[in-house]
């Protein structure tokens, strides 16, 4: 069943790929949404797919980046089907 994962990640998340990263990350597990710098240096993700690639999705980017993350607020919604691929908001 597809859903979708609402994310603010905090801590260490700017400035070191994060979101390339995560981009790359998406698009091997078939996600789509995007991924977002904030101005208070968090990093907001938006993501779609069926519930066991959003899984291993979340799974992969704690596992590397596991330093660099302090939080992660993760809030799992129905999916809107309103996406296409998986994009670097700026």
């Amino acid at each position: 069943m597809k859903k979708q994962v609402h994310i603010y990640y905090s801590g260490r998340v700017q400035g070191i790929g994060f979101r390339y990263a995560l981009q790359d990350i998406a698009e091997n597990r078939k996600v789509l949404g995007w991924v977002k710098n904030l101005e208070d240096t968090r990093v907001e993700v938006v993501a779609e797919a069926e519930e066991e690639n959003l899984s291993s999705f979340l799974e992969q980017v704690g596992q590397h980046f596991s330093k660099y993350i302090q939080d992660a607020n993760i809030q799992w919604l129905p999916a809107s089907g309103e996406f296409r691929d998986f994009r670097i908001r700026f």
